[in-house]
């Protein structure tokens, strides 16, 4: 199965349930390997039908201080781009749950898009999110992502002009996402009083699901955005879960407590680790 099939029943599966994807976010790597992964695991168990694993990166230029210094720890632990691909395998053998991999371009660029993408796709990843790659630049990386069977994921803002819009929609392939506030990624208390418009806009236009993130902090929030989007993002909040002081066991179960009462703020049908996955349309 290819990631473009594996995201694509995912979405399928939720909207026959009437619900939106929960997409979660796990920094590779912090504050170890061995952590991140039982984190990335226990988001899966905790009812995640997406998980993303960042790519840890000196220069995050999208990222707020939650993930920022997440990264920080990752690099200083020595996670590599090699060890994050390798946890990718390490996790898909376990679930499967859709994998994306979230970083920046010059992470690719530094192994070559031809072999990242081809190293991610051994790996089992899915996806791959680079906020920083514009639609209108990604030839090459959209090419090696689609011979791959890997979906090519694009960001929109709210200061997104039409053009770029449009160009995101015709490049789009497995989901969009959509940045809910001006500015980096952190949990915040309110979301903009205009997102429920802008959604609607991107959603009306665009050939696959759209997702919302950045700023997605607690259940209430998963709720209200999960009945106007096709998924909700959240990483800031897991991440600063995750990264309190304990255990390894007890930090993944934090985690995974906090995933399951997100997950069960978007609806039944939540799946297990090890279930299949099942979208909507991705090209």
């Amino acid at each position: 199965m290819t990631g473009l099939e594996r995201i694509g029943r995912t979405f399928e599966r939720c909207r026959a349930e009437g619900r939106a994807a929960l997409v979660s976010y796990v920094m590779a790597g912090d504050p170890d390997l061995a952590t991140s992964r039982r984190l990335a695991l226990a988001c899966a168990e905790g009812g995640a039908d997406l998980l993303e694993l960042g790519l840890p990166f000196s220069d995050p230029i999208a990222d707020g201080p939650t993930i920022q210094r997440a990264g920080e720890r990752a690099l200083a632990a020595g996670t590599r781009t090699g060890d994050v691909l390798r946890l990718a395998a390490s996790v898909r053998r376990v679930t499967e749950v859709p994998i994306a991999l979230m970083g920046y371009l010059n992470t690719v660029l530094a192994r070559g898009e031809e072999r990242f993408a081809a190293e991610a796709a051994r790996a089992g990843v899915d996806a791959l999110i680079l906020p920083d790659l514009p639609p209108e630049e990604a030839g090459a990386m959209a090419a090696a992502a689609r011979a791959r069977g890997l979906a090519l994921v694009f960001l929109l803002a709210p200061t997104s002009t039409e053009a770029r819009r449009r160009a995101a929609c015709r490049a789009a392939s497995g989901f969009l996402y959509l940045v809910s506030v001006t500015g980096v990624t952190g949990a915040r208390a309110r979301l903009p009083a205009e997102l429920p418009a802008l959604l609607a806009a991107v959603r009306a236009e665009s050939p696959v699901p759209v997702v919302v993130g950045f700023g997605v902090s607690a259940p209430a929030q998963a709720r209200r955005l999960g009945r106007l989007a096709d998924g909700v993002v959240v990483g800031s909040a897991i991440v600063e879960r995750g990264a309190r002081p304990g255990p390894a066991r007890a930090r993944a179960e934090r985690v995974r407590r906090f995933v399951a009462s997100l997950s069960r703020a978007l609806g039944p049908g939540r799946r297990r680790i090890g279930a299949g996955a099942r979208a909507r349309s991705v090209r």
